[in-house]
């Protein structure tokens, strides 16, 4: 959910006129027989057709074999081991599609666990029966049994269109025309039936040409709609799957918590001894004096005379040191845990945007009240993204909106500046990240050069 602010909004681009988005379509369409990207698909589909064809008749071959031998109890284990192998089988295909799309393609996907069951031999049976990344493999190598039919049929297009365009070349150097007294003269190659056409004259292959040179610029959008298909299915089904995807995310989360908590206890850690703990040292030890010149003296009998000047001195020291450390105790607990948060997070942006360096518009939409843990990040990251507002940005004004919808909750700092915000960039953005992962959160960055910026915090209501 984008949530827009209420003051500050972003300028977009003037859109441009409709010629020139025809004019840029056009040079597309022209382009597109001439990409690399093309070429590749069309290789991809090329490819792709025996290798699809051949694994998706096998394993359809040892999946219904095997299905009708576990029918019967005598033949239970033939069948069972004849799933097994097509499952293997679909496992192994699936390594060589995912390598075929990653190298013509350019489609990236995480190959899934390989399976090591244990235990006894039925034990290792049932657990390659019910080997759920084989079946999602399995289950891609039969879908692309129709896929890889629709790539060669891609493919056609790139033929008949070839060798349309040569129509005029193979007419007058090859010598490739109809025989006299043939009545149907040369053939017009397409894809798509067209009812027969031919020629039978030098000028009439250049209409033939003329339906290449169509066909081919048809020819990458058609391998195209195969490719995207093809990517869709490999995404889906050659993956790791959506558990396996959200357990490594957990496991990424969880340890992104441990270190902000091994941090944020370092951090205490560190500010105790450095801080408060070396003023409440000096507090002792300026007691400690002062008490040590009053018992020098003895009211008057003889002892040391009372230095009342620097008692007064050390006293006031001990004053100083006891207040400062009071103070960074406070400015410590703040920095665990906001006292403004205590009314609420609206109460605490109301007074974090009146503290700021440059007016701030502050917007408001919080119905449910967050669990403190939301609350305690919302305001971090409304302080941190402020605070590289006034820094980095050069913005006049800012505005901070924070609205609910869907159970989450959605807080957007946004500034009029020169915009060119980037992860990475030594703003922060990169620690509020991690910071809003730990809660299953998120972060959106909208900033391009010249501004506006655009920051918007996704967080669940609860955690």
């Amino acid at each position: 959910m984008h949530v827009t602010p209420p003051m500050i909004t972003p300028e977009r681009p003037a859109p441009a006129g409709g010629a020139s988005k025809v004019r840029a379509l056009g040079r597309a369409v022209l382009r597109a027989p001439l990409t690399r990207r093309a070429w590749a698909e069309a290789a991809y589909c090329l490819i792709g057709f025996p290798l699809g064809l051949a694994g998706g008749a096998v394993l359809l071959v040892l999946l219904a074999l095997g299905a009708g031998f576990t029918v019967s109890v005598v033949f239970f284990v033939i069948g069972a081991l004849l799933v097994i192998a097509g499952l293997q089988l679909a496992r192994a295909l699936g390594r060589l599609h995912r390598r075929l799309a990653a190298g013509l393609l350019g489609e990236e996907t995480e190959s899934p666990p390989p399976l090591r069951p244990d235990g006894r031999f039925v034990s290792r049976i049932d657990a390659r029966l019910w080997d759920g990344n084989g079946w999602r493999a399995a289950a891609y190598t039969l879908a692309k049994l129709p896929v890889s039919c629709l790539g060669a049929y891609a493919v056609l297009w790139w033929v008949t269109g070839l060798v349309s365009l040569t129509a005029p070349l193979r007419w007058a150097v090859f010598g490739q025309r109809p025989e006299a007294g043939d009545p149907e003269g040369m053939p017009v190659l397409s894809p798509i039936p067209a009812g027969g056409l031919h020629v039978d004259t030098f000028a009439g292959t250049f209409f033939a040409a003329a339906v290449g040179v169509a066909v081919l610029l048809c020819a990458p959008w058609v391998t195209r709609l195969v490719t995207e298909t093809d990517r869709w299915l490999i995404r889906s089904l050659l993956g790791p799957g959506q558990l396996a995807d959200r357990v490594r995310d957990l496991e990424e989360t969880r340890a992104l918590a441990v270190d902000d908590s091994v941090a944020l206890l370092r951090r205490v850690e560190r500010d105790l001894h450095d801080g408060a703990q070396v003023r409440l040292v000096a507090v002792a030890m300026s007691l400690d004096m002062v008490r040590q010149r009053l018992t020098e003296y003895d009211g008057g009998g003889g002892g040391a005379p009372l230095d009342v000047g620097r008692i007064r001195q050390l006293v006031d020291g001990a004053h100083q040191n006891a207040t400062d450390a009071l103070t960074e105790l406070r400015d410590l607990a703040r920095g665990i845990h906001p006292p403004v948060l205590d009314d609420g997070l609206p109460d605490a942006l109301a007074t974090l945007t009146s503290r700021s360096a440059i007016p701030v518009d502050l917007v408001t939409e919080v119905p449910e009240r967050p669990t403190p843990a939301i609350e305690t990040i919302a305001y971090f990251c409304a302080a941190e993204l402020l605070t590289n507002v006034i820094k980095h940005s050069g913005a006049r004004r800012a505005a901070i909106t924070v609205a609910q919808s869907d159970g989450r909750l959605y807080l957007q700092v946004s500034d009029d500046g020169q915009g060119g915000a980037e992860m990475g960039a030594g703003s922060g953005l990169s620690g509020l990240v991690q910071r809003v992962r730990t809660v299953d959160g998120g972060i959106e960055i909208k900033s391009p050069a010249g501004g506006p910026t655009a920051v918007t915090v996704d967080l669940p209501l609860r955690a």
